[in-house]
């Protein structure tokens, strides 16, 4: 056995005690499923997803699969859809969401891992999502956590949604890309954490942020930084700052745009999320 598969052998992550993680099989998990969409997204939201396709998609290889409590009520979920993309197989998740009083357990990752280990017996070796960069929370989850990376920043990519959670911004959206039985992300199934190279915090920032670290500072984007690794400043909480102050997230996501694209096309890619006293950065990482 390999050292890494010795690691992966004892995997440190763990569902919570209370909660078994499983596909969706009945028409009440499927109904379930379309009412936490609706709780997490608005109700009717247009990119709800029916419980037809929820079914049909575990058919094809795909993922739609439910964290339950010890009373059958349904917590979180995880959905995605298999198929071949540049003629390789390759999943593309869809949706994950936890309900509001299930949240801040472990729930959303634990159904992350559970999907990878779906996938994995499928023969299915790589997972794309989107999501919005200034969302530090998911961001957390997708780098430091799971091990994903990105390389990818696409403009407006859902144009108009009627979500609350998308009002006010256009929906940019960074694309992860989930390697699934990379060295990096067995790693981190094996050991999750958030150990960084205390160097990290050193990198220089592209987008230098005011000293309240709400709005982005008015100092030009630095462009032509070479080194090997630089960082990306994003707000605290998106959330708050819309609701608090709009003017200043839309200043937020056009700098962070900017940042994203120029150095996504020197070369680099997302390979962290850093929290610490003076903010939250990205880490991207120049690419061999």
């Amino acid at each position: 056995m390999t050292k890494s598969a010795e690691r992966e052998s004892r995997p440190a992550h763990r569902t919570p005690d209370d909660i078994d993680i499983r596909p969706l099989a009945s028409r009440a998990d499927y109904d379930a499923c379309v009412a936490l969409q609706e709780l997490t997204w608005g109700v009717g939201f247009n990119e709800r997803v029916p419980p037809g396709i929820l079914k049909l998609s575990q058919r094809l290889g795909g993922v739609a699969s439910g964290a339950f409590d010890t009373g059958g009520e349904l917590r979180g979920f995880v959905f995605g859809m298999s198929g071949l993309m540049d003629g390789r197989l390759a999943h593309w998740s869809d949706m994950l969401a936890v309900h509001p009083d299930a949240r801040d357990r472990g729930i959303g990752e634990a159904l992350k891992w559970h999907q990878r280990s779906r996938l994995l017996q499928v023969g299915v070796r790589m997972a794309h999502w989107t999501f919005d960069p200034l969302e530090a929370r998911n961001a957390w989850l997708n780098f430091t956590r799971l091990g994903a990376v990105a390389r990818e920043y696409v403009r407006n990519f859902y144009d108009a949604s009627d979500s609350p959670l998308h009002q006010g911004l256009a929906t940019d959206r960074l694309i992860v890309s989930w390697l699934l039985d990379s060295e990096r992300v067995r790693c981190k199934a094996a050991e999750p954490g958030a150990r960084h190279d205390p160097e990290l915090e050193t990198a220089p920032i592209v987008n230098p942020v005011t000293g309240d670290g709400r709005s982005p500072g008015i100092v030009a984007l630095r462009r032509d930084l070479d080194e090997p690794v630089v960082r990306i400043a994003i707000p605290d909480n998106l959330q708050q700052l819309k609701r608090e102050a709009l003017e200043e997230a839309a200043a937020w996501q056009a700098v962070v745009r900017e940042a994203f694209e120029s150095y996504f096309a020197s070369g680099y890619e997302v390979t962290d999320l850093l929290r610490g006293a003076s903010g939250r950065s990205y880490v991207l990482r120049r690419r061999d």
